[in-house]
């Protein structure tokens, strides 16, 4: 049983390590040097928080083959990211463009920034302006006095 359950990791690795490699042939140095940049460019809609270049999700799979015939069929690095965002969106880039309706991915973490400082300034200069109170031998008698009321209501 042992050995079955070792042929069996193994076959199973093997098959993991095997899906993940891709070979691809270029005509050019420059072509593959533009596959792999175009591959770092955009996003797995599937992973949503890695490029295609590391995603193993069937859709990644399936873009960078498409990538691939783009580039040997030769459209320009522009070419194949209109067509991806025509077809996909915005979404797919890692680095959207500033439009309208992205305007807050880009503006949004300065105003966060900003409002963060903002409150953080006004609660040093409250707390600069506040008045620190010593209390007096006759009001410490009086406190005294009253948590010892206290106590004895609490027996």
């Amino acid at each position: 049983m042992k050995v079955f359950m070792i042929v069996f990791t193994l076959l199973i690795s093997l098959n993991i390590s095997h899906a993940a490699v891709e070979v691809k042939k270029f005509e050019s140095q420059q072509h593959e040097q533009r596959y792999k940049n175009m591959l770092e460019e955009l996003r797995c809609l599937v992973c949503q928080n890695q490029n295609l270049a590391g995603s193993d999700a069937g859709l990644a799979q399936d873009l960078r083959k498409q990538v691939y015939k783009m580039i040997n069929a030769g459209n320009s690095d522009k070419e194949i990211l209109d067509f991806m965002v025509t077809r996909y969106g915005d979404f797919i880039l890692y680095r959207p463009p500033f439009k309208s309706i992205t305007y807050l991915l880009w503006i949004g973490p300065f105003v966060i920034l900003l409002t963060g400082l903002f409150v953080l300034i006004r609660f040093i200069r409250q707390r600069k302006n506040a008045v620190v109170t010593t209390l007096t031998n006759n009001d410490k008698e009086k406190l005294k006095h009253l948590l010892d009321e206290d106590k004895e209501q609490d027996k």
